[in-house]
């Protein structure tokens, strides 16, 4: 069924803005112009929405209410009310676009099934700065949000990445890093290339950029503020020779991964057979 947006009178908009990721000098005059006539303003933190407003010297005249991850299925029936109503909702979370790894997705598409009005202000995204700052290609990407919190799942995670030939661009608390890192290295290989980006746009930005194997010592010292990491795609070619490849199957058996899928990973990224590099396995497992 296709659901079209309306544009009757009487019927609001939903405004998805993109907020600074540290500076506030980085927020668009439409944002500033948003933050100060619409009639809801939706904050994942309401205390930084209204410092936000006093750096930009404007003053919300609408109703600034919290949404976050907690009270979203909450506050949904009113905003969705308020929409109906004719009212502008502006919907901002702490830094950067809204539904990306943060509050939103639900009343956006709460909205697309009602026909209701969505609009989007752009601007800042740790996704894309991250990955510009990277160095590495980024004429194709992906975006995985954050890892599993435990080292099982997270594993497994991991595994999925293997043979993931597009840049790949997720977050991470910053007292999981090493451990994430860590469980790279043992999945992925010491040598894949990657980058942690901290504190982008702010005071004490820094890019680090290295192996796997780099990135997790330098972490290990300790790591703090935002941090959003940049993994670099799988290589297409390896080694052709099944015996050479049973350490890669090894690897992603011992994360988690059936022996049969693993195989099937391996061989589809270096192109061997996978009954060749199958039965190179059950050798080398004696």
């Amino acid at each position: 069924m296709v659901v079209a947006v309306t544009d009757e009178s009487g019927s609001g908009t939903l405004l998805l803005a993109a907020t600074p990721l540290g500076d506030a000098r980085d927020a668009s005059p439409r944002l500033a112009e948003a933050l100060a006539t619409a009639e809801v303003v939706a904050a994942e933190d309401t205390r930084r929405i209204r410092a936000l407003a006093t750096a930009l010297e404007v003053v919300p005249r609408g109703r600034v209410l919290s949404y976050y991850d907690a009270v979203e299925a909450a506050r949904e029936p009113a905003l969705l009310e308020a929409l109906r109503g004719g009212d502008t909702v502006l919907l901002v979370t702490d830094a950067g676009m809204p539904s990306v790894s943060d509050p939103g997705y639900r009343l956006v598409a709460a909205c697309a099934a009602e026909g209701l009005h969505v609009t989007c202000l752009p601007g800042p995204s740790a996704v894309t700065t991250a990955l510009a700052l990277s160095g590495l290609p980024s004429d194709r990407f992906c975006f995985e949000g954050f890892p599993p919190r435990k080292q099982g799942p997270r594993r497994r995670w991991l595994a999925e990445l293997v043979t993931e030939r597009r840049t790949c661009v997720f977050f991470e608390a910053p007292h999981r890093l090493v451990a994430t890192l860590n469980d790279a290295v043992e999945v992925l290989g010491a040598e894949r290339d990657a980058a942690v980006c901290r504190e982008l746009t702010k005071t004490y930005e820094q890019v680090r950029r290295g192996s796997l194997a780099e990135l997790a010592e330098w972490a290990s010292s300790g790591v703090r503020g935002e941090i959003t990491v940049v993994l670099a795609g799988a290589e297409r070619a390896g080694p052709t020779d099944p015996a050479e490849l049973v350490e890669q199957v090894e690897r992603r058996a011992a994360s988690g991964v059936r022996l049969k899928d693993a195989v099937a990973e391996v061989a589809e990224l270096t192109g061997v057979r996978k009954k060749e590099l199958y039965e190179a396995v059950l050798t080398a497992r004696g």
